[in-house]
């Protein structure tokens, strides 16, 4: 897998069938390495380890529907009073991050009301602080770190 843009993180993989795992330590089991979950695995460490959210304020591909149709987000992380604090779209790093993704994240945001959405393909990284009254989206530097 290639290089992405985040601090070195050591992962635990395994070897199945010619398939190359890598553990998710939120879901707690191995997930099948694809570019993508490569990605996803490398935000979950830089939101736990950089970030320093608790591991029990996340959740990693959990579905929602969005105007009838079912999606999978893929990292959400929770306030500690059960709001969503920020949601994750992460694409594989040959995805280019274009208006698309952008939309993508904003249907996925209609319904789950997040502060702040982080899109991300390894390589380039987007954060965004939701403006709800004037219904538009404001990019940031960088995502707050956890406050208790």
């Amino acid at each position: 897998m290639q290089k992405l843009n985040f601090p070195t993180y050591s992962f635990r993989f395994k070897n199945n069938e010619n398939k190359v795992s890598i553990f998710d330590a939120i879901r707690k089991k191995f997930v099948v390495l694809q570019p993508e979950e490569w990605v996803r695995q490398h935000c979950l460490q830089f939101l736990i380890e950089e970030k320093k959210y608790p591991k029990s304020l996340i959740n990693v591909e959990k579905e929602l529907t969005v105007n009838d149709l079912r999606k999978r987000y893929d990292i959400v992380v929770y306030n500690p009073n059960g709001q969503i604090h920020l949601v994750v779209e992460c694409k594989a790093p040959k995805i280019n991050i274009n208006q698309t993704v952008f939309d993508q994240i904003a249907r996925y945001n209609l319904e789950l009301n997040a502060t702040y959405l982080m899109v991300t393909n390894g390589i380039n990284h987007y954060y965004c602080q939701m403006d709800f009254e004037n219904e538009r989206y404001v990019f940031l530097r960088d995502i707050p770190e956890y406050q208790k």
